[in-house]
């Protein structure tokens, strides 16, 4: 799952520091894995401009879906909310380039 992520002026980054906090239990009872963060220096071809990217590793979408329903999850949902102006979340999956 491909994240990108555009903060709320004043305090955002902060909030959604607290909300991967709360999540990343879940992530990881998802059988999931966080890949690497990027931030975005310069834009050559088109308009791509989030604050950070990065990809989560879920075993599946039913998995990613299991823990976005879930009880513990929506508890936390908020603190995402939050902390966001913009975001987009892709589902992806390897390309096979033969």
């Amino acid at each position: 799952m491909l994240n990108a992520l555009w903060f709320k002026p004043g305090g955002g980054k902060e909030k959604y520091l607290e909300y991967g906090a709360a999540v990343a239990p879940l992530i990881e009872k998802a059988g999931a894995e966080a890949q690497h963060n990027y931030e975005p220096q310069e834009s050559l071809i088109g308009d791509f401009n989030p604050d950070v990217f990065f990809v989560v590793k879920y075993p599946s979408k039913e998995a990613f879906e299991a823990m976005i329903n879930s009880t513990e999850y929506q508890e936390i949902m908020h603190l995402r909310e939050e902390a966001l102006e913009k975001s987009l979340l892709v589902t992806c999956k390897p390309y096979d380039w033969t």
